[in-house]
This record gives structure tokens, C-alpha cells and sequence, in this order.
């Protein structure tokens, strides 16, 4: 490989929500952390020379992108999942979670519900309830090993409760399910049927393993792409999240409208400076360090399929499709959720996300982050093995 992720970069000390702040969240010092999805290699060295050119300059002004930065998105999205957009379908946000919460206001009034498939990342549920929106969950169904939409729980809950607004993860986030195109489409028809807007939140679409395929949801029918408010960024992809930058493709004009209006209402207006270098960087040159990245994690993947057969039963992996994420079944324990803390912190002597955090429907469930040198995982799963056999 050109690029060596096998390289183990210390982070602590460096401010790192990761591997700095254990004590500030409650965590006893000395874990190792495979909690927050962020990834432990660096960005490619093309995004760092062009952030280093823009430091050299020296003026961090107010900054706006040129054609040269949407054509670096249009060519990365056509290429890899034949979507095309127009420019004026682009509206940049300073994150995906930001975005989330800017659509809820955008497009809901106060006291109206808003739908999410749990379990799901936890910010979902944050953004429906911090700007006061009643929350609707519909949960995913876990069945031999694999999640799925409940279709009958999701139709009559959108047209009983007149929802207007769900909230979409594809790939999902923790569960790691890419979803079909069948899948999509089904649920694209539920929501036009029933007038409920989409916001489909795509950060994970590069990271999808073995034979799966990412469809990009407004791609899929016109009337879709005309209902839904696509979210994207470079932050996963090329571990970027702390530069704050974002993509959202509106495609509907008034619903781009609406959604300009209320981002002008938060009083933002231009980006990161080393944001949009960074974002337009990434999608103009990190084609080939990212193909060298998922080559590497379907390794780290294949690691840890081995580990829960032959070391770590009774816990299940969950098929994992897509994102950088483990998604594990402890509930085989028979421990409560306490208990199943206890084993992981204080025996394992690890930092995980638990289950419960992505909703009632998560607990028992744990979730890792894989994007990590082989060495670190390797650790982890060995220090769970451990605490096992105790």
C-alpha cells in the first residue's frame, strides 16, 4: 500500500475528544477508546499539503467557494453513485447534525412529530427534541442476524400521526445496514404517498463492504429527489469532522428556500476556511488513498468476524454492510444493561458506545469503532475476550 494505516499516531494530549476526555464524561482514565467515530488515520496527505498551502498564506478572511469546489463534489458523487446535481441545488452547512436540527425548524413547527428508525445515532433524537418537535420512533426489526424496516409500522405511524418529516440514515448508523434499493424505494412511496419530506442523511456513503451498493436516496425518482433534502461530507470519509464542513443537495427550490432561510436565522454565513480547502481537497484527490483505507478496514472487518466466531461467544456481530462501525449483541450475556457496562469499563478496560444511547430499541447492544490500526482492534478484541473468560 502506498498509505500506511497500520501506523499508530498518538493522540492523547492533543485535545482529542477521543482519547482526552474520559474523566470529563464520566469514564475512569487508562481505557482505550472505540467510542466516537471519528477514525485514528490521518487525513490524505493531499488534503494536508493543500491545508498547509492555505496556512502559509496566512489570511484567514472570510472565504466562499468557487465552480472549482462544486465541481469537486459533482464529479466525486457522479463517478462513484451516478448522481448529478446543480449548483444550485448546494447549500453548505458546518455539519450534518447541524443541518439535522436547521431542517426540523425549516420544515415542522414546535409540538410536531418527526420520525426516526431506532436504534439510530443518538443526535437524531437530540435535534427532534431540543427544538421542542414531538419524537416518533419506529423500530428497526432484528431477525437472524440482520436489521430491516418495519414498512407497516412506518406507513401507519406516518399517516395516523399526519408526520411530515422523517429522518433518514442510510447507510445506518449504529447498525451498519446499507439499504437496498427495493428497500428505498418502498419507503420513498410511503412518504410521497403520505406528504412527509425526507431528510436523508448520507454521511456514511463511501464506507460499504463485500457486495452491497450505496444508492444515494433522491437518485432513486424525481419525485424523490424532489422531496428530500440529502445531506452529505467529506467529514467521515476522510476524518475531517473537526474542520466543520457539510454539503446539503436540495434539489426542490422551495424546500431550498425554506431551508436557506433558517440557516440565515442561526446568523451563519461563510465556512471554515480550512473546511471548504479541506472538503474540496478530499473529493478532487483522496479517490485513491480511500480505496487503500476500505481495502484495509474490509481487513480490519474480516479480524473481527473471525474473533466473535471463534473467541468472543455468545456475543453476535451484526452483519456488517457498511460505515466503519461494530454493532455487537451482548443481550447472550443474559446481564443487564449495567452489568454489560461493568464487564466492558472496569474488566476490558474499555470505552465503547452502549446501546441504549441510540434508543430503547439499542440496549443490549454495544457499538466499536473499527477504523483504527489492525494492532489497536486487535488489542480491543483481545481485552474483551479476556474480560469474557473472567
Amino acid at each position: 500500500m502506498k498509505y500506511d494505516f497500520d501506523e499508530i499516531i498518538e493522540r492523547c494530549g492533543t485535545d482529542c475528544i477521543k482519547f482526552d476526555f474520559a474523566r470529563e464524561r464520566g469514564m475512569p482514565e487508562g481505557l482505550l477508546p472505540m467510542w466516537v467515530a471519528d477514525m485514528d488515520f490521518r487525513t490524505p496527505p493531499e488534503v494536508i499539503e493543500r491545508l498547509v498551502e492555505v496556512a502559509r498564506h496566512g489570511i484567514f478572511g472570510y472565504t466562499e467557494t468557487k465552480e472549482n469546489y462544486f465541481l469537486a463534489l459533482k464529479n466525486w458523487f457522479q463517478s462513484r453513485f451516478g448522481y448529478e446535481f446543480k449548483p444550485s441545488w448546494l447549500k453548505k452547512t458546518p455539519g450534518v447534525v447541524y443541518a439535522l436540527a436547521t431542517a426540523i425548524r425549516a420544515f415542522t413547527k414546535p409540538g410536531d412529530p418527526v420520525l426516526i428508525q431506532t436504534p439510530v445515532y443518538y443526535p437524531f433524537s437530540g435535534c427532534v427534541k431540543e427544538n421542542g418537535r414531538h419524537l416518533v420512533e419506529s423500530p428497526l426489526v432484528y431477525q437472524n442476524g440482520q436489521y430491516s424496516m418495519d414498512f407497516s409500522d412506518l406507513a401507519a405511524k406516518i399517516k395516523n400521526q399526519s408526520i411530515r418529516l422523517m429522518l433518514l440514515c442510510s447507510p445506518h448508523n449504529p447498525v451498519s445496514r446499507v439499504w437496498t434499493k427495493e428497500e428505498l424505494l418502498e419507503l420513498g412511496q410511503i412518504c410521497l404517498k403520505n406528504d412527509c419530506l425526507v431528510v436523508s442523511d448520507e454521511i456514511h456513503c463511501d464506507f460499504v463492504f463485500g457486495n452491497h451498493t450505496h444508492h444515494i436516496f433522491p437518485s432513486l425518482k424525481p419525485s424523490f429527489e424532489q422531496n428530500t433534502i440529502l445531506l452529505t461530507a467529506p467529514s467521515k470519509t476522510f476524518n475531517l469532522a473537526g474542520l466543520q464542513i457539510s454539503n446539503a443537495i436540495i434539489a426542490n427550490d422551495s424546500l431550498k428556500r425554506l431551508f436557506s432561510m433558517e440557516v440565515s436565522r442561526t446568523g451563519f454565513s461563510q465556512l471554515n476556511t480550512m473546511g471548504l480547502a479541506a472538503c474540496q481537497a478530499a473529493y478532487e484527490l483522496g479517490g485513491p488513498w480511500l480505496k487503500e483505507l476500505l481495502a484495509y478496514l474490509e481487513g480490519n472487518l474480516a479480524l473481527a468476524r473471525e474473533y466473535f466466531e471463534t473467541k468472543l461467544a455468545p456475543l453476535r456481530l451484526v452483519e456488517t454492510q457498511g460505515t466503519y462501525l461494530l454493532w455487537v449483541d451482548f443481550r447472550p450475556l443474559g446481564l443487564e444493561e449495567k452489568a454489560i457496562n461493568d464487564l466492558i469499563i472496569n474488566k476490558a478496560k474499555l470505552w465503547l458506545d452502549h446501546g441504549a444511547m441510540f434508543g430503547a430499541a439499542g440496549a443490549g447492544f454495544q457499538r466499536i469503532n473499527m477504523a483504527c490500526p489492525r494492532k489497536v482492534l486487535l488489542d480491543a478484541l483481545e481485552r474483551l475476550a479476556r474480560a469474557l473468560k473472567k
